[in-house]
Formats: structure tokens, sequence, C-alpha cells
């Protein structure tokens, strides 16, 4: 099977600095794209930030120039690096990932179980 397993979350001032890592395991042909989503209370899971196979990043609206998301391909690890934290990026950041398990088999979506952040004086 794969996992995904996120680290870093935790309690932050406003302005401060978080850097999330996600980690995939288990029978792991290739990952394509990889990527940060997010869920506060009462709202919907949105995208944060991707990052493709190669280099090409995109970044939600909200956290674009405070938020960079990089990758270590050989480690099949996934980071995302939070600067300048509000209050409103209070949520559960779930990792993402696509994977082909084997060169056969097509590709599926895996989440990870999520990590808390908040963002509070």
């Amino acid at each position: 099977q794969v996992q995904l397993v996120e680290s870093g979350g935790g309690l932050v001032q406003p302005g401060g600095s978080l850097r999330l890592s996600c980690a995939a395991s288990g029978i792991i042909f290739r990952i394509n794209a990889m990527g940060w989503y997010r869920q506060a209370p009462g709202k919907q899971r949105e995208l944060v930030a991707r990052i493709s196979s190669g280099t090409t990043t995109d970044y939600a609206d909200s956290v674009k120039g405070r938020f960079t998301i990089s990758r270590d391909t050989a480690k099949n690890m996934v980071f995302l690096q939070m600067n300048s934290l509000e209050p409103e990026d209070t949520a559960v950041y779930y990792c993402h990932a696509v994977i082909k398990k084997k060169s056969y088999l097509g590709e599926s979506a895996y989440w990870g179980q999520g990590t808390q952040v908040t963002v509070s004086s």
C-alpha cells in the first residue's frame, strides 16, 4: 500500500512561520504531482499549493508570496514553507499525491491524515 505521513504542524503566532513535511512510502513506481490542501472548520477542502513531477508550481491566491512548495524527488517528500502566517491560515493541512504503484497500472490519488496548523496570539 501507499502511505502519506505529514509532520510540522502546530501553534504559531500571527506573522510566524512553519514548515510542513510529507513523506510517501510503500509500493511506489513513480510520484507525479504532489500538493497541499487545507480544510478549516465549516469550510470545504481547498488547494493550497501543488508541484508537478518537474518544477511547475501552482498556488492559491491567498498564499502567493507567503508560502513555498518544494519536493525532494529522491526521498518521495514534499514540503510547504509557510511564512507570514495569518489567523485565516488556521486549518488542517493535508498532503496529496498522484502515484503510479506499478509501471503497468494507472495513477491513483492518495491523501495523508492531516496536520493541524493554528495561527493565534
